[in-house]
């Protein structure tokens, strides 16, 4: 059996040092990226040849010797494969032809979804191919409420307009959730069986939303596509990303079925390891501008992180994706810091969570 220490955390175990691979790791702050970026001619299309995207995905791994890699791709691929139009504009993101009534969304075809994703497919197939067997390869998909954001707003931003529909046109938005949560688990199903180890799901704006919604939007997709993934795929792991969940993270982790909990950088690691309803591996949570900074303060929180999680099943990461101006080399810091950490005791792990939690630091 092939020893992958991402895998082996994610079935409950707790491993020293703790595995570590970071979101958005290959991306716009590798200058091999950078290159690479220029010749692609557009972001559809660096995500969708797979030579590219194969290569984009592998550049972390080459370079720091991640514990896992993450297929290089993005959260609108699938509505675009359905037909939804879309574009990258430079300094301001995605722009899509947006879902005004239920009608337009009936134009997108879920037929369309298996041929418009066979590239990414591919992708998934050659990086497998090419990594070692220890490192473990996460396929990915955005939740169905956080793509419903872009689909119905046409653009990223406040999501004013979605969040108005959640009241005015509840209909409307809980069909495109639903098309959305069908294509999800299909999507993800594909991606395990062209050779990814592990899926993740990123729901970066369940945040927005009141307890209610988000029970409604959030957990309950997220239950059938866990439900349906285990059921497709028995063994196959699911880790969920609710960035800024904040108490809702319990009832997330009690009900949805997941492997890993994502923790943003508002999340209290210790804290949440005691309170959490059931036991399940965390991943994250270190500030994204703090590994940009660097120095001192950057080891010192590499292990408190570490330390808190001790003799908990925990994969190092950090709470939202790497930014662009990251230097590389703090990339590698914190790696070479993480990987020498001397081993802690598990109850003096436990103890120096304590004392944090009740100085209030």
């Amino acid at each position: 059996m092939i020893d992958q220490p991402v895998l082996r955390v994610l079935q409950g175990e707790a491993v020293w040092p703790p595995p570590v691979w970071l979101m958005r790791q290959a991306g716009r702050y590798l200058p091999e990226y950078r290159k690479l970026r220029a010749t692609a001619g557009n972001f559809i299309a660096l995500c969708t040849t797979p030579a590219m995207a194969t290569e984009v995905t592998l550049q972390p791994i080459r370079r720091f010797g991640m514990d896992a890699a993450i297929l290089f791709s993005d959260i609108l691929i699938p509505p675009w494969a359905l037909g939804q139009k879309l574009r990258y504009a430079e300094g301001e993101g995605p722009l899509m032809e947006r879902i005004e009534t239920i009608a337009d969304l009936d134009k997108l075809n879920l037929a369309r979804l298996k041929p418009g994703t066979e590239s990414v497919m591919e992708t998934v197939s050659r990086v497998r191919a090419e990594l070692p067997d220890a490192t473990t390869l996460i396929g990915f998909a955005g939740s169905p409420f956080t793509v419903a954001c872009y689909m119905l707003d046409g653009k990223g931003g406040k999501f004013d307009r979605t969040l108005g529909l959640v009241y005015s046109d509840p209909a409307l938005v809980a069909a495109v959730i639903e098309t959305m949560t069908t294509a999800t688990i299909d999507y993800l199903s594909w991606q395990i069986e062209a050779g990814a180890d592990c899926v993740m799901l990123f729901d970066s704006w369940a945040g927005l939303l009141p307890p209610d919604l988000f029970r409604a939007h959030v957990i309950r997709p997220t239950i059938r596509i866990v439900d349906a993934i285990k059921h497709r795929h028995p063994g196959v792991h699911v880790i969920g990303f609710p960035r800024l969940a904040g108490l809702m993270a319990l009832p997330y982790i009690a009900e949805t079925g997941i492997s890993a909990f994502g923790m943003d950088v508002a999340t209290d690691a210790a804290a949440l390891a005691r309170l959490m309803p059931r036991k399940i591996a965390l991943q994250g949570n270190l500030d994204p501008l703090l590994l940009r900074a660097g120095g001192l303060s950057l080891d010192y929180a590499v292990e408190r992180i570490a330390n808190e999680l001790a003799g908990s099943p925990h994969i190092f990461n950090l709470g939202h994706g790497i930014v662009p101006e990251t230097p590389p080399e703090h990339v590698g810091m914190l790696i070479e810091r993480l990987r020498a950490l001397e081993p802690v005791p598990p109850s003096r792990a436990l103890e120096d969570s304590r004392i944090a939690a009740n100085s209030g630091s």
